[in-house]
């Protein structure tokens, strides 16, 4: 099922028992967090809360933060079957030669259905606000003790390229500051800095809009790691099967989410900065203060009805977990389409996404597992993983154990381990300087001979399938269920 704005999906949650609505007041600072914590970290519910301290609209949490909930807000029944939809879609065999593979992605990209619809009217300019507004009018949380303010969690954060009129949608935290400017904490690399870099050079501000709630998968959208260019919101067209509607802003130059609550209209000024933060992040920890571009809010437009969406991040597992493992699945098959050797890759939740990946291949050659290291740190986002861990086929790595066991066992410090150096997330604390640092490879693969392995690899211990088929069938003879 595709739903057609948030309220529809929080709808459906509540008549799945997935939502439990909170009508006892609730305070935005930190009390919000720690209950959103303790229900997150117990796989529980999303949470409607009716009443919020200072606020006359209702604030709705963790809508991503299961397996299942996550399934159903990208129209799938499990799981699974994320992976399985796109694999479908990609059917390309593996000699073919990156030029082709990456026409199929184009053509991908074309798909007619994907692109927005624009409408003249619509839900989210239902109210029009040009003066007589505040941000403390919503239930903008403070989530950790420490953090430098309330910051807007969940927003889908739109802008464009001032030499191709591409728009851009990401999902950047945003520090309020008054009732009407915030931070813009986009990172370097982000797609949305990209674009605020090319509007400096041109002496331009520039214009922003932000939009908070819509459709599950349009906001789901503006986590996807696109290649720089391809629109968000065209991906998320193409994973509803039918266009997302779009609006005209009522005083920015942008197409913003006709079925989104609220829409933040108004614009970065080039060069003008103030400090941000510190802020308890999806690491565990808090980043640290820093200078970013100030948002200036002209214009606020909004349902008669709003609910304000947000969400928060912390030590794992938290919701934001179900929504990396959701990108690992769909982006698995493109990553494939580059590199058919690989069988199956896992980002475990404690690695926070970008610290480490568990890869398995078909080894075909000698270093095979080398050169998948230093192809992965040249795809896109994942040059940030800051451990890669590479095994053979038939290893299950999205068993931590198995994988662990593999590891400690198969590799030689000396032989096996490569450390490089190249870009870091920001948010990786560990470097000494911010933005780069050290990265390493681990080789877990069986070792052949041509490799310089001389020994003669030892078999795995196994018990034989005769013995094994044997006390299956004896198996409630014996005393067991």
């Amino acid at each position: 099922m595709i739903y057609n704005d948030l309220r529809e999906f929080t709808g459906f949650l509540e008549d799945k028992k997935e939502l439990v609505r909170i009508k006892t007041e609730v305070d935005p600072v930190l009390e919000v967090t720690e209950i959103a914590d303790r229900i997150s970290k117990k796989n529980g519910p999303a949470i409607l809360f009716e009443k919020v301290k200072g606020s006359q609209i209702p604030l709705v949490m963790n809508i991503f933060g299961s397996y299942q909930r996550m399934s159903w807000a990208l129209g799938v029944q499990d799981f699974v079957a994320i992976n399985q939809r796109f694999a479908s879609l990609l059917k390309v065999e593996h000699d073919l030669q990156l030029r082709q593979k990456l026409e199929v992605l184009k053509e991908l990209y074309k798909l007619g259905t994907s692109k927005p619809k624009e409408v003249k009217r619509a839900p989210c300019q239902q109210e029009v606000k040009e003066s007589n507004f505040s941000l403390f009018d919503y239930p903008i949380l403070q989530c950790w003790p420490e953090d430098g303010g309330r910051f807007i969690t969940l927003p889908l954060v739109i802008t464009k390229d001032p030499e191709t009129s591409k728009q851009n949608m990401g999902m950047y935290r945003m520090q309020v500051f008054d009732e009407k400017t915030t931070g813009m904490h986009w990172h370097t690399h982000h797609d949305g800095a990209v674009n605020y870099r090319k509007t400096a050079k041109l002496g331009k501000k520039m214009e922003v809009a932000v939009a908070l709630g819509g459709d599950p998968i349009t906001i789901f959208s503006a986590t996807a790691p696109l290649p720089y260019g391809i629109e968000e919101l065209f991906f998320a067209g193409f994973l509803r099967k039918k266009p997302v509607e779009v609006v005209k802003a009522k005083t920015v130059d942008l197409l913003v989410p006709a079925h989104a609550e609220i829409i933040l209209e108004g614009y970065v000024e080039t060069g003008e900065e103030r400090k941000e933060g510190p802020f308890g992040d999806h690491t565990g920890y808090y980043s640290v203060a820093a200078d970013y571009p100030v948002f200036h809010i002209t214009c606020i437009t909004q349902r008669k009805d709003p609910i304000y969406p947000a969400t928060i991040v912390g030590k794992p597992p938290m919701e934001d977990c179900y929504m990396g493992k959701a990108t690992e699945r769909m982006f698995l098959p493109f990553i494939k389409m580059q590199l058919p050797e690989i069988v199956d890759i896992n980002l475990p939740i404690e690695g926070v996404f970008h610290n480490c990946a568990l890869i398995s291949i078909k080894k075909s050659y000698p270093m095979h597992a080398r050169k998948v290291m230093n192809a992965i740190w040249g795809l896109g986002q994942m040059m940030f993983t800051k451990f890669v861990f590479i095994f053979d086929e038939d290893v299950n790595i999205q068993k931590t154990s198995e994988a662990a066991w593999k590891a400690f066992n198969n590799v030689d410090p000396a032989r096996d381990i490569m450390v490089v150096e190249g870009p870091l997330d920001v948010l990786d604390h560990s470097a000494n300087m911010p933005i780069y640092g050290a990265k390493m490879g681990i080789d877990a693969t069986k070792k052949w001979p041509e490799e310089g392995y001389q020994r003669e690899w030892p078999e795995e211990i196994r018990m034989s399938d005769e013995i094994r088929n044997l006390v299956d069938k004896r198996w409630k003879e014996y005393g067991f269920e």
